[in-house]
Protein backbone atom coordinates (compact mmCIF):
# COMPACT_ATOMS: atom_id res chain seq x y z
CA UNK A 1 0.00 0.00 0.00
CA UNK A 2 1.23 3.51 -0.87
CA UNK A 3 2.15 5.83 1.94
CA UNK A 4 0.05 9.05 2.48
CA UNK A 5 0.30 12.30 4.16
CA UNK A 6 -1.09 10.80 7.18
CA UNK A 7 1.13 8.17 7.71
CA UNK A 8 3.95 10.10 7.64
CA UNK A 9 5.63 10.42 11.71
CA UNK A 10 4.60 13.21 13.53
CA UNK A 11 6.67 14.65 15.99
CA UNK A 12 8.79 17.85 16.96
CA UNK A 13 11.36 19.73 15.16
CA UNK A 14 13.69 18.70 17.60
CA UNK A 15 12.99 15.46 17.15
CA UNK A 16 13.68 15.50 13.34
CA UNK A 17 17.09 16.81 13.79
CA UNK A 18 17.71 13.88 16.41
CA UNK A 19 16.54 11.69 14.04
CA UNK A 20 18.41 13.01 11.00
CA UNK A 21 21.77 12.94 13.25
CA UNK A 22 21.33 9.60 14.54
CA UNK A 23 20.46 8.27 10.46
CA UNK A 24 23.34 10.19 9.82
CA UNK A 25 25.43 8.22 12.85
CA UNK A 26 23.78 5.25 11.52
CA UNK A 27 24.49 5.38 7.98
CA UNK A 28 28.16 6.50 8.15
CA UNK A 29 28.73 3.45 10.14
CA UNK A 30 27.39 1.48 8.04
CA UNK A 31 29.40 2.06 5.02
CA UNK A 32 32.64 -0.07 6.95
CA UNK A 33 32.88 -3.77 7.11
CA UNK A 34 30.90 -5.21 10.12
CA UNK A 35 33.93 -6.70 11.99
CA UNK A 36 34.96 -2.83 12.18
CA UNK A 37 31.55 -1.03 12.30
CA UNK A 38 30.25 -2.37 15.14
CA UNK A 39 33.28 -2.07 17.54
CA UNK A 40 33.40 1.60 16.06
CA UNK A 41 30.08 2.60 16.64
CA UNK A 42 30.66 1.26 20.28
CA UNK A 43 33.29 3.29 20.93
CA UNK A 44 31.60 6.48 19.55
CA UNK A 45 28.27 6.08 21.61
CA UNK A 46 30.62 5.34 24.55
CA UNK A 47 32.46 9.09 23.66
CA UNK A 48 30.50 10.80 22.21
CA UNK A 49 26.99 9.95 21.70
CA UNK A 50 26.44 8.70 25.63
CA UNK A 51 27.76 11.40 27.18
CA UNK A 52 25.92 14.20 25.01
CA UNK A 53 22.57 12.76 25.53
CA UNK A 54 23.33 11.96 29.32
CA UNK A 55 23.37 8.03 29.41
CA UNK A 56 26.80 7.73 31.58
CA UNK A 57 25.46 9.99 34.07
CA UNK A 58 21.99 8.21 34.67
CA UNK A 59 23.68 4.91 34.11
CA UNK A 60 26.28 5.79 37.01
CA UNK A 61 23.66 7.14 39.06
CA UNK A 62 21.44 3.73 38.59
CA UNK A 63 24.55 2.42 39.40
CA UNK A 64 24.78 4.28 43.01
CA UNK A 65 21.25 3.61 44.14
CA UNK A 66 21.42 -0.22 42.97
CA UNK A 67 25.31 -0.75 44.31
CA UNK A 68 25.96 2.05 47.16
CA UNK A 69 29.24 0.47 47.74
CA UNK A 70 30.61 0.64 44.38
CA UNK A 71 33.04 3.55 44.66
CA UNK A 72 32.99 6.64 42.06
CA UNK A 73 35.52 5.33 39.21
CA UNK A 74 34.32 2.14 39.14
CA UNK A 75 30.46 3.43 38.97
CA UNK A 76 32.34 6.10 35.91
CA UNK A 77 33.97 2.61 33.70
CA UNK A 78 31.04 0.21 34.20
CA UNK A 79 28.84 3.49 32.83
CA UNK A 80 30.97 3.63 30.08
CA UNK A 81 31.30 0.13 29.26
CA UNK A 82 27.32 0.16 29.21
CA UNK A 83 27.37 3.11 26.97
CA UNK A 84 29.69 0.91 24.62
CA UNK A 85 27.65 -1.97 24.58
CA UNK A 86 24.78 0.00 23.89
CA UNK A 87 26.37 1.16 20.70
CA UNK A 88 26.92 -2.16 19.84
CA UNK A 89 23.69 -3.22 20.29
CA UNK A 90 22.43 -0.34 18.15
CA UNK A 91 24.49 -0.74 15.65
CA UNK A 92 23.75 -4.57 15.01
CA UNK A 93 20.08 -4.33 15.21
CA UNK A 94 20.63 -1.52 12.50
CA UNK A 95 23.31 -3.91 10.49
CA UNK A 96 20.96 -6.69 8.91
CA UNK A 97 20.99 -8.84 6.66
CA UNK A 98 24.68 -9.10 8.32
CA UNK A 99 23.74 -9.78 11.94
CA UNK A 100 20.82 -11.87 11.20
CA UNK A 101 23.20 -14.40 8.86
CA UNK A 102 26.01 -14.10 11.65
CA UNK A 103 23.04 -15.15 14.39
CA UNK A 104 22.97 -18.62 12.37
CA UNK A 105 26.12 -19.89 13.38
CA UNK A 106 25.75 -18.58 17.84
CA UNK A 107 25.52 -21.47 20.31
CA UNK A 108 22.44 -21.98 21.20
CA UNK A 109 21.83 -24.28 24.92
CA UNK A 110 20.63 -24.35 27.85
CA UNK A 111 18.25 -26.67 29.94
CA UNK A 112 14.91 -25.30 28.59
CA UNK A 113 15.83 -26.08 25.47
CA UNK A 114 13.97 -29.42 24.72
CA UNK A 115 10.87 -27.71 26.47
CA UNK A 116 10.93 -25.47 23.58
CA UNK A 117 11.39 -28.37 20.80
CA UNK A 118 8.53 -30.34 22.27
CA UNK A 119 6.49 -26.73 22.82
CA UNK A 120 7.13 -25.69 19.06
CA UNK A 121 6.21 -29.43 18.22
CA UNK A 122 2.99 -30.11 19.48
CA UNK A 123 1.99 -26.47 18.76
CA UNK A 124 2.08 -24.52 22.31
CA UNK A 125 2.30 -21.09 22.72
CA UNK A 126 5.47 -19.68 24.18
CA UNK A 127 5.94 -16.74 25.81
CA UNK A 128 10.07 -16.22 26.44
CA UNK A 129 10.86 -13.28 28.81
CA UNK A 130 13.60 -11.89 29.15
CA UNK A 131 15.30 -8.25 29.23
CA UNK A 132 17.35 -5.57 28.06
CA UNK A 133 20.53 -7.30 28.31
CA UNK A 134 23.31 -8.46 26.00
CA UNK A 135 21.30 -8.14 22.70
CA UNK A 136 17.41 -9.62 22.73
CA UNK A 137 17.37 -9.50 18.92
CA UNK A 138 20.36 -11.54 19.01
CA UNK A 139 18.40 -14.48 20.91
CA UNK A 140 14.90 -13.84 18.26
CA UNK A 141 17.49 -13.89 15.21
CA UNK A 142 18.70 -17.23 16.23
CA UNK A 143 16.08 -18.55 17.46
CA UNK A 144 14.34 -17.59 14.09
CA UNK A 145 17.36 -19.35 11.89
CA UNK A 146 16.47 -22.46 13.57
CA UNK A 147 13.28 -22.79 12.86
CA UNK A 148 11.30 -21.17 15.14
CA UNK A 149 8.78 -18.20 14.58
CA UNK A 150 9.60 -15.81 17.29
CA UNK A 151 7.89 -11.99 17.19
CA UNK A 152 8.13 -9.04 19.41
CA UNK A 153 5.80 -6.81 21.36
CA UNK A 154 7.61 -3.18 21.88
CA UNK A 155 7.31 0.01 23.46
CA UNK A 156 7.41 2.84 20.55
CA UNK A 157 10.07 5.58 20.60
CA UNK A 158 8.59 8.97 21.77
CA UNK A 159 10.86 10.18 18.71
CA UNK A 160 8.30 8.98 16.32
CA UNK A 161 10.54 9.75 13.13
CA UNK A 162 13.14 7.45 15.04
CA UNK A 163 9.98 4.76 15.84
CA UNK A 164 9.65 4.34 12.02
CA UNK A 165 12.79 2.53 11.15
CA UNK A 166 13.39 1.09 14.62
CA UNK A 167 10.42 -0.82 13.46
CA UNK A 168 11.15 -1.62 10.58
CA UNK A 169 14.87 -3.20 12.26
CA UNK A 170 12.59 -5.84 14.21
CA UNK A 171 10.15 -6.98 11.84
CA UNK A 172 13.95 -7.65 9.95
CA UNK A 173 14.77 -10.08 12.50
CA UNK A 174 11.22 -11.62 12.44
CA UNK A 175 7.38 -10.80 12.12
CA UNK A 176 4.96 -9.93 13.43
CA UNK A 177 5.80 -7.44 16.36
CA UNK A 178 3.56 -5.86 17.70
CA UNK A 179 3.05 -2.22 19.76
CA UNK A 180 2.23 -1.50 23.34
CA UNK A 181 -0.76 -0.30 23.59
CA UNK A 182 -4.84 -1.67 22.63
CA UNK A 183 -4.58 -2.81 19.43
CA UNK A 184 -1.19 -4.00 19.42
CA UNK A 185 -2.10 -6.08 22.65
CA UNK A 186 -5.84 -7.39 20.81
CA UNK A 187 -2.94 -8.65 17.77
CA UNK A 188 -0.78 -10.25 20.46
CA UNK A 189 -3.16 -12.17 21.94
CA UNK A 190 -4.65 -13.30 18.50
CA UNK A 191 -1.17 -14.65 17.68
CA UNK A 192 -0.82 -16.45 21.19
CA UNK A 193 -3.93 -18.13 20.86
CA UNK A 194 -3.37 -19.53 17.82
CA UNK A 195 -0.48 -20.83 19.17
CA UNK A 196 2.54 -18.59 17.76
CA UNK A 197 5.87 -17.53 20.20
CA UNK A 198 6.99 -14.35 21.39
CA UNK A 199 9.87 -12.49 23.23
CA UNK A 200 8.66 -10.08 25.89
CA UNK A 201 11.22 -7.65 27.69
CA UNK A 202 9.78 -7.26 31.31
CA UNK A 203 12.80 -5.04 32.80
CA UNK A 204 11.08 -1.58 32.05
CA UNK A 205 9.20 0.80 34.76
CA UNK A 206 5.39 -0.35 34.61
CA UNK A 207 3.23 2.51 35.90
CA UNK A 208 0.64 0.04 36.71
CA UNK A 209 2.27 -2.89 37.55
CA UNK A 210 3.34 -4.71 41.15
CA UNK A 211 5.65 -3.35 43.27
CA UNK A 212 8.76 -6.36 42.91
CA UNK A 213 12.27 -5.92 44.21
CA UNK A 214 14.87 -5.71 41.06
CA UNK A 215 18.56 -5.69 42.12
CA UNK A 216 17.61 -4.99 45.84
CA UNK A 217 15.89 -1.99 45.03
CA UNK A 218 11.57 -1.45 44.23
CA UNK A 219 10.59 -1.39 40.96
CA UNK A 220 7.32 -1.31 39.26
CA UNK A 221 6.99 -4.31 36.80
CA UNK A 222 4.63 -5.76 34.64
CA UNK A 223 3.18 -9.01 35.35
CA UNK A 224 1.45 -9.31 31.91
CA UNK A 225 3.79 -12.34 30.37
CA UNK A 226 2.66 -14.57 33.18
CA UNK A 227 -0.79 -13.17 32.97
CA UNK A 228 -0.79 -14.80 29.30
CA UNK A 229 0.77 -17.36 29.60
CA UNK A 230 -1.76 -18.74 32.36
CA UNK A 231 -4.48 -17.67 30.26
CA UNK A 232 -3.43 -19.18 27.34
CA UNK A 233 -1.35 -22.06 29.05
CA UNK A 234 1.61 -20.91 27.35
CA UNK A 235 5.03 -22.19 28.29
CA UNK A 236 6.94 -19.41 29.84
CA UNK A 237 10.94 -19.19 29.53
CA UNK A 238 13.79 -17.15 30.20
CA UNK A 239 15.59 -16.79 27.64
CA UNK A 240 19.57 -14.94 27.08
CA UNK A 241 21.78 -13.46 24.63
CA UNK A 242 25.38 -12.43 25.94
CA UNK A 243 28.09 -11.18 24.39
CA UNK A 244 30.90 -13.60 24.14
CA UNK A 245 34.52 -11.99 24.70
CA UNK A 246 35.55 -11.35 21.02
CA UNK A 247 32.33 -8.84 20.74
CA UNK A 248 30.90 -9.47 17.83
CA UNK A 249 28.82 -13.34 18.77
CA UNK A 250 26.37 -14.20 21.27
CA UNK A 251 25.69 -17.31 23.37
CA UNK A 252 22.00 -18.01 23.25
CA UNK A 253 20.55 -19.69 26.25
CA UNK A 254 17.37 -21.18 26.89
CA UNK A 255 16.75 -21.41 30.79
CA UNK A 256 14.30 -23.87 32.40
CA UNK A 257 11.20 -22.80 32.13
CA UNK A 258 9.15 -21.15 34.78
CA UNK A 259 6.45 -23.31 36.41
CA UNK A 260 3.08 -22.11 36.35
CA UNK A 261 1.83 -20.96 39.69
CA UNK A 262 0.58 -17.20 40.12
CA UNK A 263 1.78 -14.20 38.19
CA UNK A 264 3.61 -12.32 41.01
CA UNK A 265 5.55 -15.44 41.59
CA UNK A 266 6.55 -16.22 38.15
CA UNK A 267 7.20 -12.73 37.62
CA UNK A 268 9.69 -12.88 40.45
CA UNK A 269 10.90 -15.65 39.03
CA UNK A 270 11.45 -14.01 36.01
CA UNK A 271 13.27 -11.22 37.60
CA UNK A 272 15.59 -12.97 39.58
CA UNK A 273 16.34 -14.83 36.26
CA UNK A 274 17.39 -11.80 34.68
CA UNK A 275 18.97 -10.40 37.94
CA UNK A 276 21.92 -13.46 37.69
CA UNK A 277 22.53 -12.50 34.21
CA UNK A 278 22.89 -8.58 35.27
CA UNK A 279 25.16 -9.62 38.36
CA UNK A 280 27.57 -11.76 35.87
CA UNK A 281 28.00 -9.35 33.61
CA UNK A 282 26.94 -5.76 34.41
CA UNK A 283 28.12 -3.73 31.58
CA UNK A 284 25.90 -5.49 29.29
CA UNK A 285 22.25 -4.70 30.96
CA UNK A 286 21.18 -1.12 30.04
CA UNK A 287 21.71 0.52 33.23
CA UNK A 288 20.78 3.77 31.00
CA UNK A 289 17.29 3.18 31.44
CA UNK A 290 14.65 4.86 33.98
CA UNK A 291 13.88 1.74 35.81
CA UNK A 292 13.51 2.40 39.47
CA UNK A 293 10.89 5.35 40.51
CA UNK A 294 9.58 4.19 43.16
CA UNK A 295 10.49 6.40 46.11
CA UNK A 296 13.48 8.12 44.28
Amino acid sequence: MAATENDAPQGTAADWLTDKLLRGFIGGARLLPYATRIPAFGKLTRSVIGPLAGYGKRAQANLAYVWPDMDAPARASLAARVCENAGRVLMENYSNPEFFARASTFPLSGPGLPALQEARASGRPVIAVTGHFGNYEAARAKLNTSGYHFGGLYRPMANAFFNQHYVETMEAVGRPVFPQGRAGTMAFIRHLKAGGMLIILHDVHAWRGEVIDFLGRPARTATSAADMSLRYDALMVPIYATRLNGGLDYAIEIEAPIPHSDARAMTEAATRSLEDRIEANPEQWFWIHRRWKVGR
